[in-house]
């Protein structure tokens, strides 16, 4: 079927990434120059004026690994649920039984077979912040070989029930469990070069942006060099429901349904922070930023909202990825 290109010219537009036919999207920044790329099922092409040579990288959100062990036992009342969350998956192209780890050691492969430049972990790499997962996980990046970039998701540091607010719980457990795979990065914020494109990791495994983290992507946009970001959280594009909460005006406790199932404190009445709301703005107004890569709503796709693409990857659970290439622009 072919796609009408005005529909993706407006301010704002959507495309469900899984299935997606090939097309070719061209969005204009903010402050001038191009935003090409082209789409087809899990891979995704840009043209990137200005860089000379070609790199690639491989984004891998929402894996889900529930493996524990006896160092757990004292946890079991905060991991039960999530523990038994994705013990049955189905792969989200062939309907074929699978789990979370063949998954990831698929993707993995995936890359190094493909001389992916770097892997992103783009949140809920694990269902709760097991040591014998991240483990697991080091190892399996050992094998692959191939350079990684993490950043926490809701579920990674998170024990179900555990008292503290979420700012507590996130900093104690990535510094007591999560650690070892952020590979000496900042968890909070985090830049590499993927080739000759700059990309950024933000937590925002809350929902909320921290003042550091909106100092670092001003930083990075001050630059001038072209600029991907990842979140695990996808921001708020009009339309789109409170799951892609990172900004969304109505993100606070009266939309808050998940509070009691995961037994958490309910967000607050008053909502977003003035922070959040400022990196929200800066995100889609920034000139050399090419888009931004997601996960956490398990399911696929594009929007382009103010000349930004936001690519949210299915699942890494149910065999979901994305391959992403940066190529010099004709």
């Amino acid at each position: 079927m072919p796609i009408d290109r005005r529909h993706f010219l407006g301010a704002g537009a959507t495309l469900a990434l899984a299935g997606a036919v090939p097309s070719v999207l061209n969005a204009a920044p903010a402050g001038g120059g191009r935003r090409d790329f082209s789409v087809d099922r899990t891979s995704i092409r840009y043209r990137v004026p200005g860089i000379a040579r070609a790199s690639r990288l491989m984004l891998v959100a929402d894996t889900h690994l529930f493996r524990d062990d006896a160092r757990g036992e004292p946890f079991r009342q905060y991991s039960a649920r999530m523990a038994a969350a994705y013990n049955r998956t189905r792969h989200f192209q062939t309907g074929e039984a699978t789990d979370p780890e063949t998954e990831l050691v698929a993707a993995l492969g995936r890359a190094r077979e493909n001389r992916v430049d770097r892997v992103a972990l783009v949140g809920d790499l694990l269902s709760f912040p097991s040591e014998a997962a991240v483990e697991w996980v080091q190892a399996r990046l050992a094998d692959a070989g191939v350079p990684h970039l993490y950043v926490a998701g809701n579920h990674d540091w998170h024990y179900e029930g555990m008292p503290g607010s979420l700012e507590e719980l996130r900093s104690t457990w990535i510094y007591r469990r999560l650690l070892p795979l952020y590979d000496g990065r900042d968890p909070l914020a985090a830049a590499c070069d993927v080739g000759e494109v700059r990309v950024l990791a933000i937590d925002n495994s809350h929902y909320e942006i921290l003042p550091v983290q909106l100092e670092m992507l001003r930083a990075e946009v001050r630059s001038g060099r072209p600029l991907f970001l990842l979140v695990h959280i996808p921001l708020y594009v009009p339309g789109r429901p409170v799951g892609f909460g990172c900004g969304h005006p109505e993100w606070g406790s009266a939309s808050d349904r998940n509070h009691e199932l995961e037994r958490r404190p309910r967000w607050p009445a008053s909502g977003h922070t003035e922070v959040t709301l400022a990196f929200h703005r800066e995100v889609f107004a920034a000139p050399n930023l090419l888009g931004i890569g997601a996960g956490h709503i398990h399911r696929p796709s594009i929007d382009l909202w103010q000349g930004v693409p936001q690519f949210v990857t299915e699942a890494n659970a149910v065999g979901g990825f994305l391959d992403i290439e940066f190529l010099p622009a004709f």
